[in-house]
């Protein structure tokens, strides 16, 4: 997809109401700094409209970019490391969850891990809880250019298990630095069919 114009539209807190959408939206979700805004700012052509940052817990409410007028991506909290207090991080993880079960436009969530690392327990956890919300989550592998060429099948394989994900479900390594597996998500994104809502 051509990247025309990009807006950070609408941003959610712990209180807001969420926002009625028309177009498509694509969630993100991952651990602080497993590499979530960099993976945003790639896809949507940006160099930093995301907000990166080295300290975890920087994203604290649900963010939505409209891309193009035609679709929506949306930036989960990140969960596992953030230095907040744990009556903080429940209060997100309802926030994700009312997101998870009240839109009507989400089309697909993407968990983000660090493909360097067998997946966590909050890896896991997320992964099961995004399932039990009604989503099948494809997964991206980040900091792909970290790793030696010879060493990513191993890393897919140990992320695949870990997860216990079968051949069916997609992982796709990628790479902020060389926007490696970037095209690829795009295609899978763009694949998706509409949801029934927004079928006339």
């Amino acid at each position: 997809m051509v990247i025309r114009n990009v807006e950070l539209e609408t941003v959610c807190g712990i209180t807001s109401r969420l926002p009625d959408h028309t177009l498509p939206e694509f969630a993100f979700a991952g651990k602080s700094n497993v590499g979530k805004s960099s993976l945003i700012n790639a896809l949507m052509n940006r160099k930093a409209l995301a907000r990166t940052s080295a300290q975890p817990g920087k994203t604290q409410t649900i963010n939505f970019y409209n891309i193009n007028g035609e679709l929506y991506y949306v930036d989960l909290p990140g969960y596992g490391y953030a230095k907040v207090p744990q009556s903080e991080k429940e209060k997100w993880g309802r926030m994700v969850e009312r997101y998870l079960r009240g839109s009507k436009m989400l089309k697909s969530v993407f968990l983000l891990v660090d493909i360097r690392h067998e997946p966590s327990g909050n890896d896991r956890m997320m992964y099961d809880w995004i399932v039990s919300n009604g989503f099948h989550p494809a997964i991206i592998a980040t900091k792909l250019d970290k790793l030696k060429r010879s060493q990513v099948a191993k890393q897919v394989k140990m992320i695949r298990d870990g997860l216990g994900l079968s051949k069916e479900d997609r992982l796709f390594p990628f790479s902020a630095l060389t926007k490696q597996g970037r095209e690829e998500i795009w295609a899978y994104i763009e694949g998706i069919p509409e949801p029934p809502q927004a079928q006339s």
